[in-house]
């Protein structure tokens, strides 16, 4: 493929995983609202959103369901990005540079780097952790002791917090990298993104598109 024909874009997402992220979101923000109307009296009016007390009770633990089942597909599809590698350990040493946006002191990064690898690992903990406790949680289906569904409650408040915190994590730093939200929305990022933020998944692709 000659320079003059080459796209100046590469793919980052089908549409299909577009899709199904943004399922996953919808349904993680209805979840959280919800949650946080059960959580303390101060935020119950949030639970209008589901057509108020009664509904959002009936209403949150199926579209928890929805959520797992959506989050569990798309995670499986991303598993193998996510591996684990010696260079996001030496990537972690270079976060002041991250923090500094001296990118060019990184390692070469493919198409995920260490801190989106660690945010992948505390979201699938935390909504296994969800689910598991969650079953606990709904009596409609499931009768268990006392002792168990106080634990689960807990045990559901933490893991609730663990990921709306992580989720704000990830909006912040998906608009503090400019062009990332691009990635989710249209499907494809430029190439000066990809070569700045995700050196080796460019060097990667483009072999690809020349072969």
């Amino acid at each position: 493929m000659s320079e003059t024909t080459r796209p100046r874009t590469l793919p980052r997402y089908s549409a299909s995983e577009r899709s199904n992220h943004w399922v996953v979101a919808i349904t993680f923000i209805l979840l959280a609202l919800s949650g946080l109307a059960f959580y303390h009296p101060a935020f119950f009016f949030l639970s209008d959103l589901l057509g108020g007390g009664y509904w959002a009770r009936v209403l949150h633990p199926y579209i928890g369901v929805v959520f797992f089942v959506c989050f569990a597909v798309l995670a499986l599809r991303l598993a193998r990005h996510n591996a684990w590698e010696a260079k996001d350990a030496q990537w972690l040493k270079h976060f002041p540079d991250v923090l500094a946006n001296r990118e060019e002191h990184l390692p070469e990064v493919g198409r995920y780097n260490a801190l989106q690898k660690a945010l992948f690992y505390v979201l699938v903990l935390s909504a296994v952790g969800l689910l598991l406790s969650g079953i606990g949680l709904w009596r409609a289906w499931f009768s268990l002791p006392v002792g168990v569904v106080r634990a689960a409650a807990l045990v559901h408040a933490a893991c609730a917090f663990v990921a709306i915190t992580s989720i704000i994590v990830h909006i912040y730093a998906a608009i503090w990298v400019k062009g990332s939200v691009r990635a989710m929305t249209r499907g494809d990022v430029t190439w000066g993104w990809a070569w700045r933020h995700h050196r080796a998944w460019f060097r990667q692709m483009v072999k690809g598109a020349n072969e």
